[in-house]
């Protein structure tokens, strides 16, 4: 059975969509390999401990290498196979007061931060992880946002460019990959609930078609959803889970 186990590699798994990703395919029995910024935190309630843990800083492309070779090292008493990988990890800088970043004023080195972690860094792990998925007959899932086709209030412009050209990559990624039986699809996040919302946000909540804030848990099921069987024919996918706000 130990062999059967299925395991998803996810980052960006400390808080939000990505605690609750972590709780869903737990529940499932997936062993789940969390990267982040931070070590992993002694008091965390996550039993998988550090040794399903990777400490990572995806602003740094020879940091994000390192982390691949040590992913890779860690599959191979899996017999070399990853069945799931979620790109969840972004960053978006805000000015004092939590305001946004326009395209006039955002410095260029924070363009090339931001394009770094919510775009170069999902490429680069698909690549580097490329053998294994192909091993499993994978799902990669990344992680975009409505705000990548829409200007919004609060997110800035380069993070907002960021993930509609994650958007575009998702697109490229399902065509080039799914020759080897990888499926890569996408998920586009509204207005969920979660502990950095913008002041502000409970305006946007009255033009939602369903009049409510999404919540962590469904975006973690839409995320299983793509990972699992019940999806083997569906790649190339971006799903809006918004309650309706994109229309």
């Amino acid at each position: 059975m130990a062999e059967e186990r299925k395991t998803l590699v996810l980052t960006g798994a400390s808080r939000g969509i990505g605690h609750a990703t972590v709780k869903r395919f737990s529940r499932e029995g997936w062993r789940v390999i969390t990267c982040s910024r931070q070590a992993f935190a002694e008091d965390c309630p996550w039993p998988a401990g550090p040794e399903d843990h990777i400490k990572v800083d995806l602003s740094d492309q020879e940091d994000v290498g390192i982390a691949v070779a040590e992913i890779r090292h860690r599959l191979e008493a899996n017999g070399g196979r990853l069945d799931a990988l979620v790109n969840n990890a972004a960053i978006s800088p805000k000015l004092e007061g939590g305001t946004r970043m326009n395209s006039i004023d955002t410095p260029m080195h924070m363009w090339r931060d931001v394009f770094q972690v919510n775009f170069f860094a999902p490429i680069m792990l698909a690549r580097g992880l490329f053998k294994e998925l192909g091993n499993a007959k994978g799902s990669i899932v990344n992680v975009t946002s409505i705000v990548g086709s829409r200007v919004h209030p609060f997110a800035g412009t380069a993070y907002a460019t960021s993930k509609a050209a994650l958007v575009a990559l998702t697109r490229e990624m399902a065509a080039d990959f799914g020759p080897h039986g990888i499926r890569v699809n996408a998920i586009a996040p509204g207005e969920i609930e979660t502990s950095i919302l913008s002041p502000g946000t409970d305006k946007i909540v009255e033009g939602i078609p369903l009049r409510r804030l999404g919540q962590t848990s469904e975006v973690a099921d839409t995320i299983f959803f793509l990972c699992s069987d019940q999806s083997s024919y569906v790649s190339g996918s971006e799903i809006h889970i918004n309650g309706g706000q994109h229309v």
